[in-house]
């Protein structure tokens, strides 16, 4: 018997005991190939000395100071790093750490409200998000993601929020529309809503440059979100970019939204920032929120405890450098041209793929029942938990999910391998999906 509350509990799970390169190793001795970093997490791999010296060295030196009372050093230089590294248009911003994806939204939306309380605009407290989206699990993270299922049990306690249709191509896509046409149409749903709800109520929009979990590695159409950056100019609504999944170089850049030509109000990011050695999550605040904060109150009204803890500063710090020594990111683009191009000449055609769809090193397959028609599969035919066990009986983690379709049904395999995966190591993602997916539709059927 477990006394752990286990994400299931009657899952028997195998219990990890050694990380080797890109490989999890169980208590029986069998190899996992992680081709999902868990979540998008594990972003170099489960063995890499160079991040787990950092950590111990600060260990070394001091673990905790509270920032009530002290700043420390990693923390100085990570946010230096990350501010100057964030899209033109974030300025002389800020950054400020805390301890998960979830977290970093919570204390963004927070500052978003500062923001316009700070200027003297108390009726903005109003945000938009997008259907079909995941921005985190505390309760006001799940109030503004848009997921009908995972809202759903939680439903009387979540704040009030607007939502506008995603950017999502192979459902929302008129037959013979143009991808800029789509983009522009989607994107002006936003100053739609906004004039519907009234300007001077709405704090903020938040959208993932690139939909991870619950749609399944989405990019947005070309010009989309260059016209959202325009809406939110002309209507005083900050713009929160979520990359806690699709950021800290998990597309080809340090940022997602950079390839996108435009900048954020607020950036959250998480996952791949710590690569799984530390749980770190940031927001950055660009030069115009901080600077109207600056001129009223001077202070941050949102405090955590273990908010700038040293030691996960420093972990995320040689991430960081170990991302760079290894010109990882341009592994990511060209090994992730790779994945796309095995992925499309395995399942381009397979009667149960739909969709393909990704960037980098974060690419999905999206499962459907009727390929011509687009029908998904029932949610009770459970594709994405029998894909995910019959993966891991081939020795392989991946990362299927249920609900792109419509919040309930449709489900998807998300892939997000670690940023030194080999072209080798990509032909046996693709050959274990292959065999995980053959032994999923024979079960259903």
């Amino acid at each position: 018997m477990s006394f752990v509350l286990h994400r299931k509990f009657d899952d028997s799970l195998p219990t990890m005991v050694r990380g080797e390169g890109n490989y999890l190793i169980d208590s029986n001795g069998k190899r996992y190939f992680d081709a999902c970093g868990g979540a998008a997490v594990s972003c170099l791999g489960h063995s890499e000395n160079r991040v787990r010296d950092a950590i111990i060295s600060q260990l070394g030196k001091a673990a905790f100071a509270h920032t009530g009372f002290f700043t420390n050093e990693p923390t100085e230089r990570l946010a230096e790093r990350l501010i100057k590294a964030a899209p033109p248009g974030t300025g002389n911003g800020r950054a400020m750490f805390l301890g998960s994806g979830s977290e970093a939204m919570e204390a963004a939306l927070k500052l978003a409200r500062q923001y316009h309380l700070e200027r003297g605009q108390p009726s903005r407290g109003r945000t938009i998000s997008r259907r079909s989206s995941y921005h985190g699990n505390t309760l006001g993270a799940l109030s503004v993601g848009g997921h009908a299922g995972r809202r759903a049990p939680y439903a009387p306690l979540l704040t009030d929020c607007d939502h506008i249709d995603p950017c999502y191509d192979y459902r929302f896509r008129w037959e013979g529309e143009t991808e800029e046409a789509f983009g522009l149409r989607m994107a002006n749903q936003l100053a739609e809503k906004i004039a519907e709800v009234g300007a001077d109520n709405v704090a903020a929009f938040v959208a993932e440059p690139i939909v991870g979990a619950t749609l399944g590695s989405q990019p947005a159409a070309s010009g989309y979100f260059r016209r959202i950056r325009e809406i939110c100019d002309e209507t005083g609504v900050l713009f929160v970019a979520d990359e806690v999944m699709c950021g800290s170089g998990r597309t080809g850049t340090l940022f997602a939204l950079e390839q996108e030509g435009v900048h954020a109000d607020l950036v959250t990011m998480a996952k791949g920032l710590g690569a799984g050695y530390q749980p770190i999550a940031a927001v950055i605040a660009s030069q115009d929120v901080c600077d109207a904060i600056g001129r009223g109150s001077g202070q941050l009204w949102n405090g955590h405890t273990y908010m700038s803890h040293a030691v996960v500063c420093a972990g995320a710090l040689a991430v960081l450098d170990v991302m760079e020594d290894d010109d990882l990111l341009s592994n990511v683009r060209e090994t992730g041209r790779y994945l796309e191009t095995q992925l499309r000449a395995v399942f381009g055609q397979h009667s149960h793929v739909g969709d393909i769809r990704g960037r980098g090193l974060f690419w999905s397959l999206e499962l459907v029942q009727d390929r011509s028609t687009k029908t998904p599969f029932a949610k009770e035919d459970a594709v994405a938990n029998r894909l995910k066990a019959a993966a891991l009986s081939h020795g392989m983690l991946c990362y299927p999910a249920q609900g792109c379709a419509d919040g309930n049904a449709g489900d998807h395999v998300l892939l997000a391998p670690p940023y030194a995966v080999t072209r080798a190591e990509v032909d046996l993602i693709v050959g274990r999906l292959g065999e995980a997916l053959s032994d999923t539709l024979e079960a259903v059927a």
